[in-house]
């Protein structure tokens, strides 16, 4: 099973690279799937604004960019979405790399990890509210990494405990995926 591990911020100085790479080390360690990191921010996706509704376009799709990112999601079984908090709220890029794209991410799993002040809940819960619009199962797990205590300057510096939560979502996200058939 393939899992992608997507970093939902495209900001200038963005800690989810960072994040990103932490769960990617973390995940391959861990192994059980084949993880692969994608990266929002190198699809330069435009405002969502075509005619047909995503979910009736059949992946097809006006623009270069937004086919090139339903190739990378739909070649994936299950997700990890690394969701920065912006506002109280979901990140508007991710919202609209979502929003994109439609039968690509139907009956599919995924499990959060959200950073931010207060470690990015808001979004976390957010997205759990937004998600099954898609059938998707958004497993219970996720980890929330603050940005006063989970953070160095080169990087992710997290304790066990934020490791050994990871683990367990992506066993979580692991069996939804192996339950879902692929």
């Amino acid at each position: 099973m393939k899992i992608g591990i997507i970093i939902g911020s495209t900001r200038e100085g963005r800690n989810g690279e960072a994040v990103g790479k932490w769960v990617e080390q973390h995940a391959h360690a861990k192994g059980g799937s084949d993880y692969e990191l994608i990266d929002l921010k190198s699809f330069d996706l435009p405002l969502f604004t075509s005619q047909p509704l995503p979910m009736m376009a059949y992946k097809q799709y006006d623009s270069e960019a937004v086919t090139a990112w339903s190739r990378a999601i739909d070649a994936c079984d299950g997700y990890v979405f690394i969701t920065p908090e912006f506002n109280h709220g979901v990140p508007a890029a991710l919202k609209n790399a979502v929003d994109s794209l439609g039968s690509e991410w139907s009956n599919k799993s995924r499990a959060l990890v959200g950073y931010g002040a207060v470690g990015g809940v808001r979004a976390v819960e957010q997205w759990r509210q937004i998600l099954p619009n898609f059938s998707q199962h958004v497993v219970r797990g996720a980890v929330d990494l603050s940005l006063f205590t989970d953070f160095a300057e080169d990087g992710v510096k997290t304790s066990d405990v934020k490791v050994q939560g990871l683990n367990g979502m992506l066993d979580e996200l692991q069996a939804a995926i192996r339950r879902q058939g692929a």
